[in-house]
């Protein structure tokens, strides 16, 4: 038997190994309504986002989604983040407010982590740093999420 043969399979046990790791989700604690709701809006996810495609997350049942590596992670059902003051600023995107802390704004080189203002339950946004340098990509994702967003929890105040 040629060498060559005995080394095709070991090259692809070696590949099949070689995807992506899952992401974990931490699972935020909710109640039923706001499970219900985020289990909706995870549901209509999409497989890809722009050129990001869907990344295994764990655990299964996780109130979330990954795309791409590094990962985009969305995550229903968070608390606002400690230093969130009513009345902060916030940009809107397809017609969804975000609560963008301010010691991320400016810095592209930083990962960026994003609040849904104004809609109970709160989703977070989690954008790499490498994603973010793509300005394009940035607002065209968060048009597509603010879109699904927009239709799986209701709007209780606007950002101001």
């Amino acid at each position: 038997m040629s060498p060559r043969l005995l080394v095709l399979p070991v090259v692809a046990v070696l590949l099949t190994g070689c995807g992506a790791a899952s992401i974990e989700i931490a699972t935020p604690k909710v109640d039923a309504t706001e499970r219900s709701t985020c289990q909706r809006l995870v549901r209509e996810l999409p497989a890809t986002l722009e050129s990001l495609v869907t990344r295994a997350v764990v655990p299964r049942t996780a109130l979330g989604h990954a795309w791409g590596d590094p990962a985009v992670v969305l995550t229903c059902g968070v608390a606002m983040p400690a230093d969130f003051q009513p009345g902060a600023p916030c940009e809107e995107v397809n017609g969804v407010g975000w609560y963008v802390p301010t010691d991320q704004f400016g810095d592209l080189s930083e990962d960026l982590t994003i609040y849904t203002i104004g809609r109970d339950p709160v989703v977070e946004v989690d954008i790499p740093a490498e994603h973010r340098r793509d300005a394009a990509f940035a607002g065209d994702a968060l048009s597509t999420i603010a879109g699904l967003v927009k239709k799986a929890i209701p709007q209780a105040e606007r950002c101001v």
